[in-house]
């Protein structure tokens, strides 16, 4: 079964707490609270229970995907979320929100500067414990109230927090249990000042990252991590809003990059509500583009989206997102 309670907390944070050895299963804790004064502990995963025990890791400093216009009011407090595309909710692999090859693998903590998970952590964590007007989303699962009870690191009453701030869909063993797709964790930040985003994923060696699309489990055997993978067709640019009225000719530019002719046959791209359209039928010769024209569901919305490539058995290819700010600019196309 998926997380019991999925959603999204909109945070500050006041504190943070690095956990290492001897700790059987270390954390970097941080120390929450909200527009009303609630407190809440935030637990980041910093080592996986399940071998290899370094976790994946990316931070995106100047992070643009339209997520971050779906978003609760900051210091909000907690909003449990639907677990479908379309709102606030994360899937790593449908919701085109990185490259999952870009992602690198780092020890929880070690000796040295800047060599280590918590390291990373530290450098936005600290800056945002400095910066009064940052604000903090964690997308995971909520546990607590827990009348009674003493949080165990920071000491605040209630005990309260959320948890499994990683990816969470693609796993094996114990932890399949919690697969699930529309809810993977992370960590957003917000600084105002700089009109800027500030994404931190997480992700453990040992996950799928072709995943089905009901039960989040894995569909094929996955490598150790995520590889670079030079995709034959990509998804070059969209024509997302064309001038006129509607109905509108929305189109989405492929190019086949490698130096064979592909056939298309069975390829589909999908928009982020999961809605279908077939590529042409027939072969695309080395080098050269093939436009596919929006119809039968398949819409590009013009406050922001995503685009998914699909090969005949229905494996992600290839995957784009835009933003609000590129879809108003009618008649513009958006390049990827």
């Amino acid at each position: 079964m998926p997380l019991k309670n999925y959603g999204v907390l909109a945070c500050r944070v006041v504190d943070r707490r690095r956990e290492g050895a001897p700790d059987d299963t270390p954390h970097y804790q941080l120390h929450l609270t909200d527009g009303r004064g609630t407190n809440y502990r935030g637990a980041v995963n910093v080592l996986s229970q399940q071998a290899p025990s370094e976790l994946l890791f990316l931070a995106i400093d100047d992070f643009r995907h339209p997520v971050t216009t779906q978003l609760p009011p900051a210091g909000s407090g907690w909003t449990e979320l639907r677990r479908q595309p379309g709102g606030a909710s994360l899937d790593f692999i449908r919701g085109n929100l990185f490259a999952p090859e870009s992602m690198r693998k780092l020890p929880p903590d070690v000796a040295g500067p800047d060599n280590d998970l918590s390291d990373r952590l530290d450098h936005y964590i600290e800056r945002a414990i400095g910066d009064p007007t940052a604000a903090l989303y964690l997308f995971g699962e909520r546990w607590g109230p827990e009348r009674n009870k003493r949080d165990k690191v920071f000491g605040f009453e209630p005990g309260n927090g959320v948890h499994d701030l990683h990816m969470n869909q693609g796993s094996v063993g114990q932890f399949s249990s919690t697969n699930g797709v529309w809810q993977d964790g992370a960590l957003l930040l917000h600084f105002p000042a700089e009109s800027r985003w500030v994404a931190v994923f997480l992700a453990f060696q040992s996950q799928a990252w072709h995943t089905d699309e009901q039960t989040g489990h894995p569909i094929e055997a996955a490598p150790a991590r995520p590889v670079q993978r030079e995709a034959e067709v990509r998804i070059l640019a969209a024509m997302v809003n064309p001038k006129g009225p509607a109905p509108e000719r929305e189109t989405v530019t492929l190019i086949n990059a490698s130096p064979e002719s592909v056939d298309l046959n069975g390829w589909q791209l999908a928009d982020e509500n999961d809605h279908m359209v077939r590529l042409p039928a027939g072969h695309v010769a080395a080098g050269a583009t093939v436009v596919v024209q929006g119809g039968n569901g398949f819409e590009l919305g013009n406050r922001g989206g995503a685009i998914t490539l699909l090969d005949p058995s229905g494996l992600k290819v290839d995957g784009v997102s835009y933003t609000e700010t590129e879809a108003r600019r009618e008649g513009w196309t958006v390049s990827f």
